[in-house]
């Protein structure tokens, strides 16, 4: 019960962020289009040090079993997702951004903050497992699914920062190698920069929306549901029902690390990307705000039910 309490509170914190973006958007202090450099920053500098700052950790065999463990569970919570995305598509005649909003969630922006304050910062290493597979979907899967058929360009996906920081990242895990003190205090800052410059620019991208004709929509409801409730009870029914959790001696919180970024709202990455691509930004982002307002309820009922079936 305790870390579901944490869990709304610090979710409630991210919520307020992106409120600060779209009032300055309403008051005139900004506009809606500055959002796209902040979504920039983010997308190309406050992500990839994330990455990095996360293998900065002592290479140990029990966190590398760990590590194995986070990052097997990831692959298969995403063979769920985007083969159940694929599955939906047809019959609930998905577009672009709903599909990419229902496959990858806020593993990144949201979880790390959330986890480092819910269970400390020794388990942000973990989230970097989901971060390695969904941020290699996404850059190449989920920006064919928003560009929806655009040819891919394999070279810039390779040279992307992220892939590169992700490389980076565990060169320097597997040798040890630590960053030194001013370079790692300054990617460590970018990094710590990624809550809330990320929730600022979703905020503002919908400060000249109207939210009463946001909520009167029906369809984001219904993506919600199946971001926020749908796969992420399919993924706490296998992870506690497989046997998972006698894998490793941190198994049970591994895994749970695992659901908060399976059960996170959908992702920021999907609205910054329609909007570096030209697509429906404004729609993205209505069923990103959407999600993360009922987060707040589901995320903390999610983990309620994973802790008592386990």
């Amino acid at each position: 019960m305790e870390i579901s309490i944490l869990l709304a509170e610090q979710i409630a914190v991210l919520f307020l962020m992106g409120l600060v973006g779209f009032l300055t958007v309403k008051s005139g202090k900004f506009k809606e289009e500055d959002s796209r450099i902040i979504s920039n920053m983010v997308v190309y500098i406050c992500s990839p040090c994330v990455v990095i700052n996360a293998f900065q950790i002592d290479f140990t065999s029990d966190k590398l079993m760990g590590f194995l463990l986070a990052g097997a569970a990831c692959i298969l919570v995403h063979i769920i997702l985007i083969g159940g995305g694929r599955l939906l598509a047809g019959p609930l005649h998905f577009n672009g951004i709903e599909k990419a909003s229902v496959e990858y969630s806020n593993a990144g922006n949201l979880i790390v903050p959330l986890v480092s304050a819910v269970l400390g910062e020794q388990w942000v290493f973990y989230t970097t497992a989901y971060i390695i597979v969904q941020t290699i979907l996404i850059w190449t899967h989920g920006q064919s699914v928003i560009c929806q058929g655009q040819e891919k360009n394999w070279r810039k996906i390779l040279l992307n920062p992220n892939i590169i920081a992700i490389v980076i990242g565990f060169i320097l895990f597997a040798t040890g190698i630590r960053l030194p003190y001013i370079v790692g205090e300054c990617v460590g800052g970018f990094g710590d920069m990624i809550g809330p410059a990320s929730m600022l620019a979703v905020g503002m991208i919908i400060g000249n929306v109207d939210l009463g004709w946001v909520f009167r929509q029906k369809r984001p409801y219904f993506i919600c549901f199946i971001r926020l409730v749908f796969f992420p009870v399919i993924a706490i029914l296998i992870f506690t029902f497989s046997g998972a959790v006698s894998l490793h001696q941190d198994a049970e919180y591994i895994l749970m690390v695992v659901l908060l970024a399976t059960s996170a709202p959908a992702a920021v990455m999907v609205t910054q990307l329609a909007q570096i691509h030209g697509r429906d930004a404004r729609y993205a982002s209505v069923i990103n705000v959407m999600s993360v307002i009922f987060c707040i309820v589901t995320m903390p009922l999610m983990v309620l039910l994973y802790e008592a079936l386990i």
